[in-house]
């Protein structure tokens, strides 16, 4: 808040325009006072010209009496002009004002200077001495506003009358003159002393109006309701958003009422109850620091008040009152969006996991109780095929029907994502978990109707039960676990938790734990196997196979190793090895054998797949065209752009793509034109019943379907030579690998394999399978 400064203006340019229409305005004050004054002055002028009988005294009575008329003329006009002076019509009637006062006091003087040198009469003398002296001191009293004219008047009466007596021979009226002229002096100061002490009040009077009105604006302005209440308990101030909170006019409450008494007008206003006045009295006339918020329902839009009381020195009260409705809404939202599902309304995890502890750890935590963890099974594909917001609308009516299936006991909650969670209190049995989950499963796989769309998806539950002692955290842990067994069972199933699942759990963190310590220390090696060409009988390509070798567990086969370190999201720097460790190997063999690399399909989904195999192939130097790729289906079920894209750069670079495991999962014939591959590895499921006519008519139209495609073929399992001979016998099959041409063996023994295999000049495979049986 900016106030006015009390200070002393240094001159009339420096006026607040207010002061100075106000110091113009004094002027033509006591219009009587003035007009008496004008009347005796004329009175005594005609006396001295009747007395005297000095010619020139007459004009001179006359001009005083025609300027007298004038100034009382124009002090009557102002009087009668009926408009307020302001800053803009002040300055003319100042300009009047100074005319008629300079020409009064020059007629004056003009008076005194033909009574003394014209006439010998001391009463003449005497009254216009007397007279003229009065009127100027007068005019120190009514002109102080304006000192400049003042002055002028003094030199305009003085100074003819004080030049007259100088020139008198007699030493009286020359010692007269002199005292006259000191006289008029010190008149001069009296009258700036009077206009300083004006101008002063004037200017306190305009601060103190202005803070008043600036105080009476943020007083009315302010957010907030204030009352103040003086030491006697009377109230002393009260502003205007303390009536409108209140719903009252202004002048409802006078000041000098008690707290009771306007508390009183507040509840008549139906602002508050009385039960909220009552509080509200008390904490005023307690004189102490305090705060009491009252939410009155039904009254006032249901507004939630904080009243705040803070006492002043010497006596009284200050009281605030501020609307906190919104704040108190707000507070609200925040604490039920941190406690609630914003989805499906259902309590969050944090608000389930405080629910939980306080149930286990009151008295009614003895009694049997179980916790279900839910999780819905396909739900994933509903997201990505019908979208998101129809996802939404799914998880809310799944939890729905779990409202449905509970009793008034029971408790749901979304744990995120489709995961919800139930807690079953006071149940008498094991049976009725599984009688509840069993019901939750049924009735969560029953058909949708979402947007015009059928959806199906199922649900998987893990049980816990709650046991004596048992933390929160211990029973959700417990739960997951059943949950995760439940999902591996094949999923549409509930499971109940036993110990040996937390043992299991605790082997696999620490398979993982050695499992990034292998990574990190390359404990790992690569096993290679054979595939034969039928046509030259040699080898021509040695698939890398990864071995791990713990000092605990001994060799760890891949089938244990791949699905953790994909589920770890260490398949990715895993692979990279294998690449790089392959291709370095590869560059010891033979021109002619290539090496062939298993690719995870999670690593297809990292943009910079290509970039790594570039980069094997650059840091061991091993041409692309002895580098081959296998895939399985599931790579290229996600079909996705990014996969075509890797696929067309890998055979821009040379590097041959070969679909693995064939014939097991969908088997997809259009895999075999949609994608750029040049080798069908047929799984060794193809082999079982081989002799029957329908295993081998199967086999050999996949065989002729991929030759007639441009793709070689090559069929895994071989183990006998019964199943070579009818393998081979079609001449469809490129290549052949299985346990007869050899296990898979450390890259040392393959190197000898190798070097067997092309030392020689065979007429058939039996060669190759005695130089395998001599170095294993």
């Amino acid at each position: 808040m900016a106030f006015l400064k009390l200070r002393q203006p240094k001159d009339d340019a420096q006026l607040p325009p207010a002061i100075y229409v106000a110091l113009v305005d004094s002027l033509f004050q006591n219009f009587m006072a003035s007009f008496a004054g004008t009347v005796c002055a004329a009175i005594a002028a005609l006396l001295t010209a009747w007395e005297t009988g000095a010619v020139w005294l007459w004009p001179c009575a006359l001009l005083i009496i025609a300027v007298g008329v004038m100034r009382t003329y124009d002090m009557r006009a102002y009087e009668t002009t009926g408009k307020p002076l302001t800053a803009e019509t002040a300055p003319a009637w100042e300009r009047r004002y100074a005319i008629g006062a300079i020409a009064y006091a020059g007629s004056l003087g003009l008076w005194c200077w033909v009574a003394l040198m014209q006439s010998d009469d001391a009463v003449a003398h005497l009254l216009c001495l007397s007279v003229t002296i009065g009127y100027i001191a007068a005019g120190a009293g009514r002109n102080y506003g304006r000192p400049r004219i003042a002055y002028l008047q003094v030199v305009a009466a003085c100074g003819p009358m004080v030049l007259a007596l100088l020139l008198q021979s007699d030493v009286y009226y020359v010692s007269l003159g002199l005292l006259n002229a000191l006289f008029f002096i010190a008149l001069r100061n009296i009258t700036l002393d009077l206009h300083k002490v004006f101008v002063r009040a004037l200017v306190a009077g305009e601060t103190i109006t202005s803070i008043a009105n600036q105080f009476d604006t943020a007083l009315n302005n302010m957010p907030n309701g204030l009352c103040m209440f003086g030491a006697d308990g009377r109230l002393a101030v009260i502003n205007k958003r303390f009536t409108d909170m209140m719903n009252m006019r202004h002048d409802t409450v006078a000041l000098g009422a008690s707290a009771r008494e306007l508390l009183s007008a507040c509840v008549d206003a139906h602002a508050i109850s009385v039960e909220s006045a009552n509080a509200i009295v008390t904490g005023a006339e307690a004189g102490k620091t305090a705060e009491i918020v009252t939410a009155d329902a039904g009254l006032a839009d249901d507004r939630a008040l904080e009243w705040t009381f803070q006492p002043m020195d010497g006596g009284g009260i200050v009281m605030l009152v501020e609307d906190v409705t919104e704040r108190r809404n707000t507070q609200a939202k925040i604490s039920r969006m941190a406690r609630f599902d914003q989805l499906t309304g259902l309590p969050n995890r944090q608000s389930f996991r405080d629910e939980i502890a306080a149930y286990l750890g009151s008295e009614n935590g003895e009694a049997l109780a179980a916790l279900l963890f839910v999780d819905l099974d396909q739900f994933k594909q509903v997201n990505d095929t019908l979208g998101h917001p129809c996802g939404d609308r799914l998880l809310c009516e799944v939890a729905d029907r779990l409202r449905e299936l509970l009793g008034p006991n029971d408790y749901v909650a979304r744990f995120g994502g489709d995961e919800f969670v139930v807690f079953l209190r006071n149940i008498e049995a094991e049976e009725s978990a599984s009688g509840l989950a069993r019901r939750i499963v049924d009735r969560l796989s029953e058909r949708y109707e979402i947007d015009h769309h059928q959806i199906e998806i199922g649900a998987s539950i893990g049980i816990a039960m709650a046991s004596a002692g048992v933390s929160a955290d211990n029973l959700l842990k417990n739960a997951d676990m059943a949950l995760y067994r439940a999902k591996a069972d094949g999923r549409g199933m509930f499971c109940f938790f036993r110990e040996e699942m937390a043992s299991a759990l605790e082997a696999r963190r620490t398979l993982e734990i050695d499992l990034r310590q292998a990574l990190a220390n390359e404990e790992f090696e690569l096993y290679y196997q054979p595939l034969v060409n039928l046509k030259t009988g040699r080898i021509s390509t040695c698939e890398a196979l990864l071995r791990w070798r713990h000092p605990v567990r001994g060799v760890v086969s891949p089938a244990d190793i791949i699905p953790v370190a994909e589920e770890m999201g260490l398949i990715v720097d895993l692979g990279r090895w294998i690449l790089r460790k392959a291709c370095m190997e590869c560059m010891t063999w033979p021109e002619q054998v290539r090496v062939a690399v298993n690719l995870s399909p999670l690593q297809f989904q990292q943009r910079n797949l290509l970039d790594d195999i570039r980069y094997a192939l650059q840091v061991s130097g091993l041409p692309a065209r002895r580098l081959e790729i296998e895939i399985t289906e599931s790579s290229l079920l996600r079909n996705t752009q990014r996969t075509r894209d890797t696929l067309e750069g890998m055979r821009r670079e040379g590097i041959d793509i070969s679909l693995d495991d064939f014939g097991t999962g969908y088997s997809s014939l259009s895999y075999l034109h949609s994608f750029p591959l040049q080798k069908v590895k047929i799984d060794r499921s193809f082999l079982e019943g081989i002799r029957e006519d329908k295993p081998l008519t199967l086999l050999r139209g996949v065989a002729r379907l991929s030759t007639d495609l441009g793709m070689a073929v090559a069929v895994e399992g071989i183990e006998t030579n019964e199943q070579l001979e009818i393998v081979a016998a079609d001449g469809t099959v490129t290549e052949v690998q299985g346990y007869l041409f050899g296990r898979p063996v450390a890259a040392s023994q393959i190197r000898q394999l190798l070097v067997a295999s092309h030392a020689r000049r065979p007429e058939d495979l039996d060669d190759l399978a005695r130089a395998k049986r001599s170095i294993g």
